[in-house]
């Protein structure tokens, strides 16, 4: 599928909420792209707030001060998906992580999540977000690109399938680089310039 990518400014945030509250986003609408990026669970809602409402708060107030955590599809002029990347260091809950915990000190920018509305799904949305996520994290510098995708014989349901699919990623050319459970690669790209 061809999409138009656009990196997540303030003036995009309408377009995300589109994704995340359309049809089989639930488990976007209540992470909203925070679960990775704070250490524990993060602060305790305030009483009355759920913990989707403020991990939203939050994530607008990432988007806000810059610089963009990730990239939005557009099939035209309506958003389609979502993709969450960025340096490493930007996740905080990556470095304890004992899937996803540093495989060694190299610098990498790491693919976090997608979130692909029901109606758009199957139909390649999730790898032309993967190859725009690539070539965008290659011209902010990156020379690797490291994601964490689900590895399993039989289809998960989609709702599990936030990471992305193994074989997504082995058909934009990367390679496993560790494996500490055994239905989740550590998956790697070196980019090209």
């Amino acid at each position: 599928m061809k999409l138009t990518l656009h990196p997540l400014t303030p003036d995009r945030w309408n377009d995300l909420e589109s994704i995340f509250n359309a049809s089989g986003c639930s488990v976007a609408r209540s992470c909203w792209c925070m679960f990775y990026r704070q250490r524990g669970q993060g602060p305790t809602p305030p009483q009355g707030a759920t913990r989707g409402a403020m991990n939203k708060a939050r994530f607008k107030a990432v988007v806000e001060a810059g610089p963009p955590p990730g990239l939005i599809g557009y099939r035209g002029k309506t958003p389609v998906g979502w993709v969450s990347l960025g340096p490493r260091e930007d996740y905080a809950k990556l470095e304890r992580s004992p899937v996803m915990k540093p495989v060694d000190d190299r610098p990498v920018w790491s693919i976090i999540c997608f979130v692909v509305p029901s109606e758009f799904r199957r139909q390649g949305v999730a790898q032309a977000l993967l190859e725009g996520a690539i070539k965008y994290a290659t011209k902010q510098g990156a020379t690797l690109v490291e994601a964490y995708p689900v590895d399993k014989p039989e289809r998960s349901h989609d709702e599990f399938m936030w990471f992305g699919a193994k074989a997504m990623f082995d058909k934009a050319g990367f390679d496993e680089v560790a494996r500490r459970k055994p239905q989740r690669p550590v998956m790697r790209l070196r980019a090209e310039k």
